[in-house]
């Protein structure tokens, strides 16, 4: 099978990848096509995945854009849709992976004659999209693709929620490679001496710097753990959220944290890093979808504080391979990360038990071939 793969970011989210480790198999029989150059399609390139940038400008549609805005951008992708089309003519099938993706997969494969897969990393609600939105994804996927694939059953319900046909999903967890995440302990050593971490317990938070990510919320919770106890912030703004990130500033200097909460931006050596820390959080306050840096932290051995929300609760099972807070609770997210401190043995066994179950529930290959079988049998 030739699939042609879709999406709309040039830089590398968690859907864009998941979307490397789904290509992967296919070498040559697959290609990505992007909306929009960046950082993301060297990593395809790296992992010699064959990609090609289709638009020539950014879609100018965000999530909770009005009905009009949509309306707008059609001119501008009157040339990108004639170039998927030419595109798709030697695929067999079109695999939309993100929401922009499904708009010009869709209409792709009516003009091509070429069956639609729609992989669903997001949460469709009011909570992250707008009503047009919504109306315009759900009803794509309803009357074009032959398979939804959401990944998490979080995402699956809000789909159906949303108007979805239940008949044309499936749910896939995203998948990993365990020897990812394996970090020689010389190497986690020496991360630490360079970032000046020893001697203190570390607390990691990987994602963009944006508000419903709630990287304040970890913030103030480091203003009630004890001194030894620092904060590395692995992630930047991405969707103009540069004023987000001048309030976290703010807010360490008001807290007196400047010397525990380390900014370290955008960081290509997350696994490395992960396993420097002594616990990695997840502060959503809104529904993760899935919640990937939830299953690598788990993979890096490492415990994780989750938000009791969205895709995030079908990983995490408080007190047996984690801990699941209230989102937007600093408050108890500190007393978390205190009985981390203390309960230093008790945490280890939570997190080795993690890894152990993660390594096997999210194994690359079994998500790979799950995919594989259920495009056989939807797109015979």
């Amino acid at each position: 099978m030739k699939i042609l793969f879709l999406d709309q970011s040039g830089k590398p989210g968690g859907a864009e990848l998941c979307l490397i480790d789904i290509a992967k198999p296919y070498g040559d029989r697959a290609l990505v096509g992007l909306f929009a150059d960046g950082d993301f399609r060297k990593l395809l390139q790296q992992h010699h995945i064959p990609v090609e940038v289709l638009a020539t400008q950014p879609i100018q549609v965000r999530k909770q854009s009005n009905l009009l805005q949509a309306l707008a951008s059609l001119g501008q992708l009157a040339p990108l849709l004639a170039k998927v089309v030419q595109t798709a003519q030697e695929y067999d099938v079109i695999y939309a992976n993100t929401q922009k993706a499904l708009v010009i997969g869709a209409l792709a494969s009516f003009l091509a004659r070429r069956p639609l897969v729609y992989h669903l990393h997001d949460i469709l609600s009011s909570e992250h999209f707008s009503q047009t939105n919504l109306r315009i994804a759900v009803t794509l996927a309803n009357v074009f693709a032959s398979l939804v694939i959401a990944n998490s059953q979080a995402t699956h319900t809000a789909f159906i929620a949303a108007g979805g046909n239940a008949k044309l999903t499936e749910i896939v967890y995203n998948g990993f490679d365990a020897q990812n995440y394996q970090t020689a302990e010389s190497e986690v050593k020496e991360l630490q001496r360079q970032l000046g971490l020893e001697g203190k317990f570390v607390v990691g938070h990987f994602s963009r710097l944006a508000p419903w990510k709630g990287q304040h919320i970890l913030i103030a919770a480091l203003s009630q753990c004890p001194p030894e106890v620092t904060v590395i912030l692995v992630g930047d703004a991405l969707f103009g959220e540069e004023d987000y990130v001048q309030e976290l500033h703010e807010q360490v200097t008001k807290l007196k944290l400047e010397n525990r909460v380390k900014f370290l931006g955008f960081r290509a050596d997350v696994p490395q890093l992960m396993a420097a820390c002594d616990l990695v959080t997840h502060t959503s306050t809104a529904p993760e979808p899935f919640g990937r840096v939830i299953v690598e932290a788990m993979l890096c051995g490492r415990p994780v504080v989750a938000a009791k929300a969205g895709g995030a609760m079908e990983l995490v099972e408080h007190g047996l391979n984690g801990f699941l807070v209230t989102p937007g609770e600093s408050d108890e997210l500190a007393q978390v990360i205190n009985t981390c401190v203390v309960e230093r043995e008790m945490t280890a066994t939570i997190a080795n038990h993690a890894q152990a179950i993660a390594t096997q529930r999210f194994d690359i290959v079994a998500i790979n071939n799950q995919i594989a079988q259920l495009l056989s049998q939807r797109l015979k």
